[in-house]
C-alpha cells in the first residue's frame, strides 16, 4: 500500500511539520512519501504530479489558507484516481468534520485532532480488516452516512519519533523555514483562537529538543520557527532553551511566539546581556488594549507589563519584535481600535501586524457569533465583514490602513520619514496611515503595481496634497531614506531640486583633498575624487539632519558608528543646513554609509 502525504503550503519557503510527524510515526510500517506544493501552483500541475505517483492512500494537511484549493484538488484527483483513498487532517477539518464530509463526497476519511496515532491506526485498518469503527479520532462513511468516532486521548510527546531527521530534507534546509515544536497546547483561553480548545501544555524532553535543533543547524538550517503558542510559559524551560540557542546558533535565526506580560525581569536581563543581535525574533499577540473587549474574549493581559517588556527588549537592540493586533473583536469599534493602534504604536515595534478577526471553526467566538451580530465569510478564511459596533464601511477603511502600514512601516523602506511624520505632522500614527490609505484608494493605486520609486513619489504626492508644517524636512528625510534604500548608487532620482553638477564637483574635490573636514571616520576610508564620483551621492538639506534624527524614537542611523551609517556630531551649528553624503560598496556587506555635516564648516 503506497501512501502519499501532501499539503499546499502558503509559500515555497514554508515547510509542513504535520506531514513529517505522520511519516516519522508510521514510516517504518508503511511505504510513505511526502509531497509539498503551494496554493499558487496550478491545480492541473499538482494533479499530474500525484497521478504519476499512483498512491493507494493520499492524505492532505488542511488549514484555513489551503482548504478551498485542497477541495478543488481532491475533486479532480477523484476523477483520475477513483480508487485512491482520500484522507484529510489538520485544524481546519478537525472541527465540524461532519460538515466537511457532507460538503465533499470525495473525502473518504478525516483524521481529527492530533494525527500520529489515529492515522497509523487508520492505515492498519485500510491494509487489514477495515474495522474503521475502532479508529478513535477518525470520521468515515458507512452505508452512505457519516460516522464520527470518539476522540483519541492525547499522546505522550516523548514517544513520538523526530520529524526532523529525513535525509531528503537536508538539501533544502538552508532555503526554507523549518517549523519546530517544543510543546503542544496553550494555558490561555482566548475565545477567538483554536489553541483555547486544548487544555494544558505538554512538553517534549528538552535534551531531545536540543539534539534535533543541533542536527538541523549542523545540516544547514537558517531559520527555525517555533510553533509553541506561548514559548515562555515555563520560565525554566525557556531560559535553558534561550541559553542553548545563544551558545549554538551558528548564524541560524529563531522565531518565537511569546506572551510579553509574563516575561520575567531576569529573562529580559539575560537576553539583553547575552543574545547576539539578530538571531532572535519575538512575535507578540497584543490584539487589543480595550479592557471590556479582552474580558469578553477571556484574554488575560497586563498591558503595563507588556509595554515594559517590549520597551526593554527594544532598548537592548538585540531582538526584532512583531506585534499583532486584531480588528473586529467584540465591542471594539473604530474609535477604540484607533486607541488600541496608537497605544501599541508608541512602542515602535519593528513590525505591527494588523489582522482581521477570523471566525474559526471550533472557537467559542464563532459559537457566540449571533450575540455580537457578526457577519463573516462563509468559506475560509472566515474573515469578519461586520458586527454590532463595527460596520463594513469601517472594516474597509481599516483595510486601507493595513495596506499602507505594510508597505511603509513594516517594509522599513523609509524609517526616518515615517518616524517624523507620525511624531510631528499628524495627530497620531493611526491618523497618518488612515489618511494615506484613504488617499491611496482614491487615486486607484491599489489596482496597479509599484516599484521603490513609486512608493516615494506617491507618498510625496499625498503629503503635498494634504499640506505639511515642515515640508522641507520631510522631503530631506525622504531623500535620505531613498538613497539608503539602495545597495548601489541609484540611477533614478525622483526629486526635482537636485544638486547642480558644478556644485557637486566642488564638494567631491573638497572631500578628496580635505577628508578630515567631513570626519575622522570618513578620512579613514581614503577615497580619491574619482572613487567619490563613482560611489557617492550628495545632497544639500536645508536643516540640521543631526538635530532631527537625534530625537527619533526609531532611529536607524542617528549615532556615530551605528551599523547603517555615520553621523558627524562635532562642530554642528544649530539650525544649520546639512551636506549629506551617501557612500555605496564601501563595506563588506555592501550596506551604504552616510555622513551628514553642517554646510557652514564645509563651505
Amino acid at each position: 500500500m503506497k501512501v502519499i502525504l501532501a499539503t499546499l503550503n502558503a509559500k515555497f519557503i514554508h515547510t509542513s511539520m504535520a506531514i513529517r510527524l505522520l511519516k516519522a510515526y508510521s514510516g517504518n510500517d508503511f511505504d510513505i512519501e511526502l509531497a509539498e506544493y503551494t496554493i499558487k501552483d496550478p491545480l492541473m500541475n499538482i494533479v499530474s504530479s500525484l497521478y504519476q505517483r499512483r498512491p493507494d492512500v493520499l492524505g492532505f494537511s488542511c488549514y484555513i489558507w489551503n482548504i478551498e484549493e485542497t477541495l478543488k484538488l481532491i475533486a479532480l484527483l477523484k476523477k483520475v484516481l477513483p480508487d485512491t483513498v482520500i484522507v484529510l487532517g489538520g485544524p481546519e477539518v478537525s472541527y465540524d468534520s461532519k460538515y466537511w464530509m457532507e460538503r465533499s463526497q470525495d473525502i473518504d476519511f478525516i483524521v481529527m485532532g492530533e494525527g500520529e496515532e489515529t492515522f497509523h491506526h487508520l492505515l492498519q485498518e485500510l491494509s487489514g480488516e477495515k474495522k474503521f469503527h475502532y479508529v478513535f479520532g477518525a470520521a468515515y462513511r458507512k452505508d452512505g452516512e457519516v460516522v464520527i468516532n470518539p476522540p483519541r486521548t492525547k499522546c505522550d510527546l516523548n514517544l513520538l519519533p523526530s520529524p526532523h531527521r529525513f535525509p531528503e530534507d537536508i538539501p533544502d534546509l538552508s532555503k526554507r523555514i523549518v517549523y519546530f515544536e517544543t510543546s503542544r497546547g496553550c494555558p490561555f483561553n482566548c475565545q477567538f483562537c483554536l489553541s483555547s480548545v486544548e487544555v494544558g501544555v505538554r512538553y517534549y524532553d528538552i535534551e531531545r529538543v536540543k539534539s534535533d535543533i543541533l542536527y538541523l543547524i549542523e545540516h544547514g538550517a537558517k531559520i527555525i520557527k517555533f510553533l509553541d503558542r506561548t514559548f515562555n510559559i515555563n520560565r525554566n524551560y525557556a531560559m535553558e532553551m534561550f541559553e542553548f540557542l545563544i551558545n549554538n546558533h551558528q548564524g541560524c535565526v529563531f522565531q518565537f511566539e511569546i506572551t510579553a506580560d509574563i516575561m520575567r525581569p531576569e529573562v529580559l536581563d539575560y537576553l539583553a546581556e547575552n543574545a547576539p543581535p539578530g538571531i532572535f525574533r519575538f512575535e507578540i499577540g497584543v490584539q487589543s488594549t480595550n479592557d471590556p473587549t479582552n474580558e469578553l474574549v477571556k484574554r488575560r493581559q497586563n498591558f503595563t507589563k507588556l509595554t515594559r517588556t517590549v520597551t526593554k527588549i527594544k532598548e537592548s537592540g538585540k531582538i526584532d519584535q512583531h506585534l499583532d493586533l486584531i480588528a473586529g473583536l467584540p465591542e471594539e469599534d473604530y474609535a477604540t481600535f484607533r486607541k488600541t493602534f496608537n497605544d501599541v504604536f508608541v512602542m515602535r515595534p519593528e513590525e505591527l501586524q494588523l489582522g482581521f478577526l477570523k471566525m474559526l471553526r471550533g472557537t467559542g467566538l464563532r459559537n457566540d457569533a449571533a450575540i455580537y451580530n457578526y457577519t463573516y465569510m462563509d468559506h475560509a478564511p472566515y474573515e469578519i465583514l461586520s458586527n454590532n459596533v463595527l460596520p463594513f464601511s469601517d472594516v474597509i477603511r481599516l483595510k486601507r490602513l493595513e495596506d499602507v502600514l505594510e508597505k511603509y512601516w513594516n517594509a522599513h523602506r523609509m524609517d526616518h520619514t515615517m518616524e517624523y511624520l507620525v511624531s510631528h505632522e499628524f495627530d497620531s500614527p493611526f491618523d497618518f496611515f488612515q489618511e494615506f490609505g484613504d488617499y491611496w484608494e482614491e487615486q486607484g493605486w491599489q489596482r496597479i503595481g509599484h516599484q521603490l520609486e513609486d512608493l516615494f513619489t506617491r507618498l510625496y504626492e499625498f503629503l503635498t496634497h494634504r499640506g505639511l508644517k515642515k515640508p522641507e524636512i520631510v522631503l530631506g528625510l525622504m531623500k535620505l531614506d531613498y538613497l539608503l534604500g539602495h545597495k548601489y548608487k541609484p540611477r533614478k532620482i525622483w526629486w526635482d531640486d537636485r544638486l547642480g553638477k558644478d556644485r557637486r564637483a566642488k564638494y567631491f574635490k573638497m572631500m578628496a583633498e580635505e577628508p578630515s573636514r567631513i570626519s575622522d571616520e570618513f578620512a579613514a576610508l581614503g577615497l580619491d575624487e574619482r572613487e567619490l564620483q563613482k560611489f557617492a551621492s550628495l545632497e544639500e538639506l536645508p536643516f540640521s539632519l543631526y538635530e532631527i534624527l537625534k530625537g527619533q524614537k526609531n532611529p536607524a542611523v542617528a549615532e556615530t558608528g551605528s551599523d547603517c551609517g555615520l553621523v558627524e556630531e562635532t562642530s554642528l551649528v544649530e539650525d544649520s543646513a546639512t551636506l549629506l553624503a551617501v557612500l555605496y560598496q564601501q563595506t563588506e556587506d555592501e550596506r551604504p554609509l552616510y555622513f551628514a555635516v553642517p554646510l557652514q564648516p564645509v563651505l
